[in-house]
């Protein structure tokens, strides 16, 4: 396949949980994510990981027939007891994106973790299942929003960890919230990543910034016709385009009140 065309889906999750257990619209319940695992198989293709498609872009390694990139973020627990097995029983794997700090016995965080994550034993288990480990940084900020010092440390240090941890390199980053600048990614490069996955909901391709690989959103309210659409790059679903739009919105108020900061810190 030739890498250098063919536009290749990564999907985005979060949770893969039912309610009561999450509330949050980022949660799949169990049985939809099966039948969309299923919908994936029937259809042939073939699941890599973020590193996998990088270098397949960069012009270092050939692609499946039909490749696709099952990306999960933050660390929830549920990825280990629920989206493993499934994801094993197909045959599929994934690169699961944790911050470090919300690791379930890292030790007391800042704020409250948001839900049950995933243990340093669990994280080893799911990189020994053949699951790729990247780095979501340390306590999940907004990091375009940090000074360069804190954001040098919540990126080293995510890595670092996962490094000891899991005995080899972790190449891979997702920024938290899908936010990043042109002095993000010049931190992540300086990092030691060579490659990172932001938001967009937008097909991926080689001509992109390989530290800006968009992804395709999936949650609670996406329907199987619309997965089906999704994989297939067929369309951009409305919601999409509401997500962008709320995305440059929020952008630009966080804009202003960054140069309202430096303002008010200069008078």
């Amino acid at each position: 396949m030739n890498a250098t065309r063919t536009p290749v889906p990564i999907l985005m999750y979060h949770e893969v949980a039912s309610r009561p257990d999450s509330a949050s619209p980022l949660a799949v319940p169990p049985a939809a994510f099966a039948a969309q695992l299923a919908c994936l198989q029937a259809a042939g293709f073939t699941t890599i990981t973020v590193s996998e498609l990088a270098a397949a872009f960069a012009g270092g390694a050939e692609l499946p027939e039909r490749p696709i990139a099952l990306t999960f973020d933050d660390g929830y627990a549920d990825f280990h007891q629920t989206a493993l097995p499934l994801l094993q029983r197909c045959g599929f794997t994934a690169t699961v994106f944790v911050t470090t700090g919300w690791v379930e016995d890292a030790g007391p965080v800042p704020n409250p973790r948001p839900a049950r994550m995933l243990s340093w034993r669990q994280v080893l288990e799911v990189s020994a299942a053949g699951v790729e480990i990247g780095a979501h940084s340390h306590t999940h900020p907004e990091l375009d929003r940090l000074g360069g010092a804190r954001l040098a440390r919540e990126l080293r240090d995510s890595k670092s960890l996962l490094e000891d941890r899991l005995g080899g390199p972790v190449p891979a980053l997702a920024y938290p919230f899908g936010y990043s600048s042109t002095r993000v990614r010049q931190a992540a490069r300086a990092a030691g990543y060579q490659h990172a996955c932001a938001v967009a909901n937008a097909m991926a391709d080689a001509g992109r910034d390989r530290f800006a690989l968009p992804r395709l959103t999936v949650r609670r309210s996406t329907r199987q016709r619309t997965f089906d659409q999704m994989m297939r790059g067929q369309h951009v679903p409305v919601i999409f385009a509401k997500d962008r739009s709320l995305t440059k919105g929020w952008a630009m108020v966080r804009r202003t009140r960054a140069v309202v900061r430096a303002v008010a810190g200069g008078s």
